[in-house]
């Protein structure tokens, strides 16, 4: 459910289904958000993850309430440190992973306390960022955006360049678009491959990109030097941010 407030902002609360067939979950999804996530980190895998039978789907942050992310605000989310325990807890990327996340010392600790009983551990993008600022990824594989991959290093994880990325209970997706496949990845373990199969073809997923520019090795040099100069703004900051973090652990 959604609606427009006053001042032209769209606030967005997840739906609650009362049905027989929705109120015995079997299986706890769990999205830890923090200010500045991007939100197709997480509303792409959320488009997968609700289609699953059996599944509820949360959204949980430190304060609860609502939390901002690319300019829409989602609102009705829970307190984390009110969640018991989930079957999967995944956190998303953004700026806000090193503007807020891992500096929020509450936000990994409850990070961490949910991953310890969960039976995957999950991210997108630079959400890896998070799970190794909460001491998750030490001697782990994981994926990251391109850009900020090797800022897992400090944290004692193994940058992997591959989309989607497993070591053990731990599942990360690559960069923001990655976080389709990732879920559907997780679907399949979680439910089967017909039935992953089954809501891909019900999204119709099936990407067809009209430039072969979603890698840095494939885009063309010019418009690899134009997103780098973009970057670079906040790749010190990030970098600074990622070592006070990893000297905290």
């Amino acid at each position: 459910m959604s609606f427009q407030t006053h001042d032209n902002r769209i606030i967005i609360i997840p739906s609650i289904r009362r049905s027989r067939a929705m109120s015995n979950h079997s299986t706890t999804i769990l999205f830890a958000l923090y200010p500045g996530a991007t939100q197709l980190d997480f509303t792409g895998p959320h488009q997968v993850f609700s289609r699953l039978p059996g599944t509820k789907v949360l959204l949980a942050s430190t304060l609860g309430g609502e939390v901002e992310a690319d300019g829409i605000r989602f609102g009705g989310l829970a307190k984390l440190a009110e969640v018991p325990s989930c079957d999967v807890i995944c956190v998303p990327g953004g700026a806000g992973t090193t503007d807020n996340a891992i500096a929020d010392r509450q936000f990994l600790k409850e990070v961490g306390r949910l991953a310890a009983a969960a039976r995957f551990v999950t991210s997108v993008c630079t959400g890896s960022l998070v799970l190794g600022a909460a001491g998750l990824l030490v001697g782990k594989r994981a994926a990251c955006h391109w850009a900020w991959r090797s800022l897992l290093e400090p944290f004692g994880a193994i940058p992997d360049e591959s989309r989607v990325v497993r070591d053990g209970n731990l599942i990360t997706g690559g960069g923001v678009t990655a976080g389709i496949d990732f879920a559907l990845t997780l679907a399949a373990e979680l439910a089967g491959p017909d039935v992953a199969q089954a809501i891909q073809l019900g999204l119709e997923y099936a990407p067809a990109p009209p430039f072969n520019a979603g890698l840095p090795e494939l885009a063309p040099p010019h418009v690899l030097d134009l997103v780098q100069r973009r970057m670079s703004a906040a790749a010190a900051r990030r970098r600074d941010a990622v070592r006070a973090a990893a000297a905290r652990l």
